[in-house]
């Protein structure tokens, strides 16, 4: 698989990446299985966050199985690179299960990284996102949180998630380190940065920029993107790949599949590698073969006119 600076860490990773939110569901052997299968995809570069435990109900506990997963699909920690996130406050009691806001101080961030340290079997963690934004974060708590975990060697690199430039610019100025990293939905029907940039100076809705120009300003800065659930349609039908509501993206996806010798899936994901921004897909999946099919997607390099052709299938509109 092809690799990619992340940020400008240093960081030579895969270009795309697994995300284990869902890790908790599986079995020990199922959890190792899918981890080697990925790891065997080319994919060495794994997402969790503390708060990631919907199955098992609790905090930890994907992590926790991911922890013990890939100690048991036999990986070298060295070799591979494990990111977290953190400040949620969230509650899985019966009764007030959910977020009950965020908690960037700095107790709050060094005690929830510990507690993933010991999940994820680990002594250090190769970067850690802050999870969404707490408004009432003080930057003094967070570059004393961000201190101490650098200097212990628990965390070697930083970043954000859902963030928009001036959150992250207003964080950047307090921090002695880089962020490097921000975690967005992104994906083809989820196309709001690329909207806002193709549909500038019209009436249209699409021209309404929500995203505060997240993506020239992550590329101005050398800042890494990450695409969760890239393959969610943001409807109440799912994930849009093979699903019927979705008849024509499909369509041209399966067009495409055939034209480059790869599947649906491994163009969905091509789709998102073929901007210069250097955006990498977080995966999803927890099913083997689905890994394999989107991990082949990063050896692909769409032709300019198939990618636009798919932006209109999924629903987009040019002038």
């Amino acid at each position: 698989m092809k690799t990619q600076e992340i940020g400008q860490s240093g960081m030579i990773a895969s270009r795309v990446a697994l995300g284990v939110m869902r890790m908790d569901a599986l079995d020990a052997a199922d959890a190792a299985r899918t981890v080697a299968v990925a790891h065997d995809s080319g994919i060495d570069y794994f997402d969790t966050a503390d708060i990631y435990g919907f199955h098992d109900h609790a905090a930890h506990a994907s992590s926790k199985r991911f922890g013990q997963a890939w100690k048991d699909a036999g990986l070298d920690r060295s070799t591979i690179f494990i990111q977290t996130k953190f400040g949620i406050d969230y509650s899985f009691g019966e009764n007030d299960g959910g977020a009950n806001g965020y908690d960037f101080s700095a107790k709050h961030l060094i005690d929830a990284l510990d507690h993933e340290l010991e999940a994820l079997q680990t002594d250090y963690v190769d970067a850690v996102l802050l999870h969404r934004i707490d408004t009432l974060f003080e930057l003094n708590e967070v570059a004393e949180a961000f201190d101490a975990l650098e200097s212990s060697g628990k965390v070697r690199h930083f970043g954000v998630s859902n963030m928009g430039p001036w959150q992250i610019e207003l964080l950047q100025s307090g921090l002695r380190q880089k962020l490097e990293i921000n975690q967005l939905q992104f994906g083809l029907m989820h196309t709001q940065m690329l909207d806002a940039e193709i549909q500038f100076n019209m009436a249209s809705d699409p021209a309404a920029d929500r995203t505060g120009g997240i993506l020239p300003y992550s590329r101005l800065t050398h800042m890494t993107i990450q695409a969760w659930c890239p393959f969610q349609s943001g409807t109440e039908y799912g994930p849009f790949v093979g699903n019927e509501h979705f008849p024509e993206l499909n369509a041209e996806l399966t067009r495409l599949a055939g034209k480059y010798g790869s599947t649906p899936n491994g163009i969905a994901v091509a789709w998102i590698l073929r901007h210069p921004a250097g955006i990498q897909p977080l995966l999803g999946s927890m099913t083997p073969e689905r890994i394999r099919q989107m991990a082949a997607g990063a050896d692909i390099e769409l032709e300019r006119r198939d990618w636009w052709s798919l932006y209109q299938a999924a629903g987009n509109l040019l002038v």
